[in-house]
């Protein structure tokens, strides 16, 4: 049984960040064009959340948990502020990635994903909040 356990964690540790993005349908949704938004547009937007949904699980759960209940990889993002001046600082992190003393703790996805799937996942992101 432990060692059951230990190759588990082992492949949970080596799978982080060793994640092939998904692509994501955002066609339904109004697009943004080229210029990054500071403030999600899509707060609220039914049909964003249901595409943040799928978009979370496709690439953002293996670190972040499904439902975005951290496993302890990565945060725990139901616990991220809602307030609008924390999303520049939100698609800051997922456009640039983060990289502590050179080691990639979180890789970047713009030019993976559309600036239209990371605000509809941030939309979706809401909805699971926890205090």
């Amino acid at each position: 049984m432990a060692t059951l356990a230990c190759a588990a964690a082992a492949g949970v540790a080596h799978a982080h960040g060793d994640v092939t993005p998904q692509a994501v349908d955002t066609s339904s949704l109004k697009q943004l064009g080229a210029d990054w938004q500071t403030v999600n547009p899509y707060r609220g937007n039914k049909e964003a959340i249901r595409i943040g949904d799928s978009a979370f699980n496709q690439n953002c759960a293996r670190c972040h948990g499904l439902g975005a209940v951290s496993g302890g990889i990565a945060p725990d993002l139901r616990l991220l502020d809602l307030e609008p001046e924390t999303d520049e600082y939100f698609i800051g992190r997922v456009r640039n990635g983060v990289t502590r003393n050179g080691a990639v703790y979180m890789p970047p996805f713009e030019g993976t994903l559309s600036q239209e799937a990371m605000w509809a996942i941030r939309a979706w992101l809401e909805t699971v909040r926890e205090k």
